[in-house]
């Protein structure tokens, strides 16, 4: 009989091997159908009216001009006179027409008198904090600080960048036939309906939500938000498709932030570099939000005598909303950053710095100490570390300076509570179904692989069904949760269906069912190929009737197939031109532990996409205000910079493998190789010449700034 649990590491087929995307060749190809490319009969197209002040109130609207256009179907008021908006780019009114060009010159018809009213942009200075100031203490911080040889005191800052997803918000939908039928971009196809019920009039039930591919939401894409709910709206009072996806600008402005964090930091050492006390005060702005809660020490949690304050400024901007490890990069930049400037105080060796100091980790990985030291050393490894390091400031000659960095994380990652079904047809066909999504990070090729390795049969015999709220339903993908979400639910259900099966063909093959196993394309008794039928065969004993297994996470066994936690390092070797201020990425290197790997392809690609997403950050990402206007100046894609392929250098990606690691059970990966890039990179500018460049982005200015 078939169980659970995960196979060994030595009796895996295509677990945990190199699997191309099974919807690689449709994205490549441009066949991919987003919730952009949806194209409806008799489609209008929506369009939002947006603030063009950071604050003020309404003092009249006209909409008059613009409803008696022809071809503008619907205009609706959403900021009716002596309303509040918060920040540029608020939504204002919205219309549906029959052409984008006509929506846009509908726009411009509406008239809307607006108050000014006073707004904050600054989220750099520390006076300028408006939220509760939370603060803890444990120990003796002054004893701490009395015991230290050497004091650091530094600040160390991170702007603000958007999610800046490459589809943006927002939905296609029709009603039919007394129902919804809504095609959008997001994280959370389960769920999306639930938030569509009072536009829509309609019970949850009735509302059908599908998204097969999504063009990214690294945590801004959960809900239904204003603008699904607008385009149910319009779509409800015109009795006619409405296409709403939020433009470049409104996108940027509204759709999701991450929080800005600064922080003048205190560190205390011993000559031999032992930490003996640590104080932080902290703030940043989520905008019209909060700020999020930092961790501070991050990772090094358990320094024995520290003191934290944090608190909130307010401004007038769109809100915070979750972007990939909330918190932790903004916690892993000020901690990192500290730490590496005392150790560079106290003329002691980075990595051996930290190595040293692994006994005040406050993270919940098992072994954690072993475990960064050995990512630490491979890690050093594979930069070279031993022939590339120095001490801080390169002393060679000539403008180009070259300096390592590094940085540690962690992550919790377990699977979300998951459910799915895997159907075995008679022709020998398979279908695994769950209402998962797919962000881009290889969900439905990770259904595929379990189900092929559970039954033994090729990946190419597996269609995997996802995206649509009609399959069992799933969690959102927020967290890392979905991978051990998914594979739990899909390992169990393709067991048991194995198992139904196994009873269904026993009789053929002269045993028990217990004594039966899918190997290799057969069934088969257990230890014995001699004794098989192949799975077509098999499967053809089930007369007419497929066979149909459901699974969930936890599994009906009880077999806990996933688990929490990982660790993982980083490393960056960098050249800076202390002429012009540019910052060149020479090479990455990433270590990084996640248990149980269900792709090895995808799970590499993973963490490189981590890595680009950190040289953005790190370099050139910034959502930039201006403070006499309250507007966004980069609202667009020309000068919201992102890096590009000539930006990152080499990439070196190193998955932790060994059985210690693999039998802990899957944990997620999206979010914790995106946490370290920036405080190894800023670390690496930093022993480059020899002085901190204290905010990313690490632009060219505050690289001269620095310098200077």
């Amino acid at each position: 009989m078939a169980k659970s649990a995960w196979p060994a590491m030595g009796d895996r087929t295509v677990l945990g091997s190199r699997v191309s995307r099974l919807d690689g060749p449709i994205k490549t190809t441009g066949a991919a159908k987003y919730a952009y490319d949806q194209k409806l009969d008799g489609m209008l197209y929506g369009r939002f009216l947006i603030a063009p002040y950071a604050h003020g109130k309404i003092k009249s609207i006209d909409v008059s001009a613009a409803e008696a256009m022809k071809g503008v179907e619907v205009v609706q008021i959403i900021r009716n006179v002596g309303d509040e908006f918060l920040y540029a780019g608020d939504a204002i009114a919205a219309l549906a027409a029959t052409s984008e060009e006509l929506a846009v010159d509908a726009l411009d018809a509406i008239k809307v008198e607006y108050e000014i009213l006073e707004h904050q942009m600054d989220d750099t200075t520390v006076d300028n904090v408006s939220g509760r100031v939370r603060t803890s203490e444990d120990g003796d911080v002054a004893a701490g600080f009395a015991e230290a040889d050497i004091v650091h005191e530094g600040h160390y800052g991170v702007s603000p960048i958007t999610h800046c997803c490459l589809e943006s918000h927002g939905q296609v939908c029709e009603f039919k036939d007394g129902e919804l039928w809504v095609w959008p971009s997001t994280q959370n196809v389960s769920g999306y309906a639930d938030g569509l019920t009072k536009s829509s009039g309609l019970e949850a039930s009735k509302i059908h939500v599908d998204c097969q591919v999504m063009g990214g939401g690294f945590g801004s894409k959960f809900g239904a938000d204003q603008w699904g709910n607008v385009c149910t709206e319009l779509a409800k009072a015109a009795g006619k498709p409405v296409k709403l996806m939020l433009e470049r600008d409104q996108e940027l402005m509204t759709a999701g932030a991450r929080p800005s964090a600064h922080a003048d930091v205190k560190v205390g050492l011993k000559k031999d570099g032992t930490i003996t006390a640590w104080e932080s005060n902290a703030w940043g702005s989520g905008g019209t939000g909060g700020a999020g809660r930092l961790q501070l020490p991050y990772v090094f949690g358990a320094i024995p005598n520290s003191k934290v304050g944090q608190g909130t400024i307010r401004t007038n901007r769109g809100s915070q909303r979750a972007w990939r490890a909330p918190g932790h990069p903004q916690s892993c930049l000020i901690t990192m950053s500290a730490l590496e400037d005392a150790a560079a105080e106290a003329g002691i060796d980075p990595l051996e710095f930290f190595k040293k100091n692994l006994d005040k980790l406050d993270v919940r990985l098992p072994n954690a100490e072993n475990v960064y030291i050995e990512e630490l050393d491979i890690a050093a490894d594979l930069i070279g570390y031993k022939d590339k390091a120095h001490p801080r400031g390169d002393k060679t000659s000539g403008p180009i300076k070259r300096g390592l960095g590094m940085s540690m994380h962690t992550w919790g990652g377990a699977g979300h509570p998951s459910n799915a079904d895997v159907v075995i047809n008679p022709d020998g066909s398979v279908a695994v179904n769950c209402a998962t999504q797919d962000l881009g990070t290889g969900a439905r090729t990770a259904l595929s692989i379990v189900v092929a390795e559970t039954l033994g049969i090729p990946m190419d015999s597996v269609q995997a069904n996802i995206g649509n709220n009609t399959l069992p339903p799933d969690n959102p993908s927020g967290g890392s949760t979905t991978i051990g979400g998914i594979s739990s639910s899909s390992r169990d259900a393709a067991t048991n269906a194995l198992n139904a099966m196994f009873a269904k063909v026993a009789s053929g093959l002269g045993v028990a069912a217990d004594q039966l196993e899918a190997r290799g394309g057969n069934v088969q008794e257990i230890g014995k190929p001699d004794n098989s039928m192949t799975w077509k065969k098999a499967c053809a004993l089930l007369g007419s009737n497929p066979i149909k297994g459901t699974g969930a996470k936890p599994t009906s066994d009880g077999t806990k197939l996933d688990n929490s936690q990982v660790g993982g390092c980083q490393m960056a070797d960098v050249s800076v031109d202390i002429e012009t201020g540019v910052v060149t990425i020479n090479e990455m290197v990433a270590v990084q532990d996640i248990g149980t790997i269900i792709n090895l392809k995808c799970a590499e690609s993973q963490v490189h996409g981590a890595l680009i997403m950190g040289v953005t950050y790190a370099l050139y990402e910034e959502a930039i205000y201006d403070p006499i206007t309250g507007k966004m100046l980069n609202a667009d894609m020309e000068f919201y910079r992102l890096a590009g392929h000539a930006d990152v250098g080499k990439l070196t990606v190193h998955m932790m493998q060994t059985e210690e690691h693999y039998s802990r059970g899957v944990i997620g990966l999206g979010e914790p190789p995106v946490i370290s890039p920036g405080a190894a990179i800023s670390n690496a500018v930093a022993n480059a010449i020899g002085v901190r460049v204290p905010t990313l982005p690490l632009t060219p200015d505050r690289v001269l700034a620095a310098l200077a």
